[in-house]
């Protein structure tokens, strides 16, 4: 399976976040580990705008994401690269400045404990950022082994 390295340079990641614009959060008007994830990005320097809907499958389904890696929220750029869920900043900056050929987004399924918006004290659950295909495959963009490594 094939790895990406997990560096980036201070002004890759300033044309990134500069040729994204604003980034749209799809997401339930009641989740708070979603509103958490929006100030993770927007301290990093990213635009976001949450956008509350009723039907978040719909949405999903409309930009690629199968049940395999959605998460609680789906954010889209100006780009229409898909961030599906918990996906530490520092990875949304890696993919954006270099997206591999044929891929449609990032993605962190499910909601593991002390990724970015879903921080509870100490606890940490070891978790894989997945890269989301236009053909439907999925690839491991990178493991997240401890918190220091968001």
């Amino acid at each position: 399976m094939k790895r990406w390295p997990i560096t980036i340079s201070l002004a890759l990641f300033t044309q990134a976040v500069m040729a994204e614009g604003l980034i749209t959060v799809n997401k339930d008007p009641n989740c708070g580990c979603c509103s958490d994830w929006i100030t993770h990005m927007e301290v990093k320097g990213y635009n976001l705008e949450a956008n509350n809907v009723d039907n978040l499958n719909e949405v999903k389904a409309s930009y690629g994401v199968d049940s395999t890696v959605s998460s609680c929220h789906t954010a889209v750029t100006d780009t229409g690269y898909v961030i599906e869920g918990h996906v530490p900043a520092r990875y949304v900056e890696q993919f954006l400045s270099a997206p591999p050929e044929g891929a449609i987004g990032l993605s962190v399924p499910g909601m593991p404990m002390g990724s970015p918006g879903m921080e509870m004290g100490n606890r940490f659950q070891p978790y894989a950022v997945v890269v989301m295909m236009q053909d439907g495959q999925h690839q491991i963009f990178a493991e997240v082994n401890s918190p220091q490594e968001q």
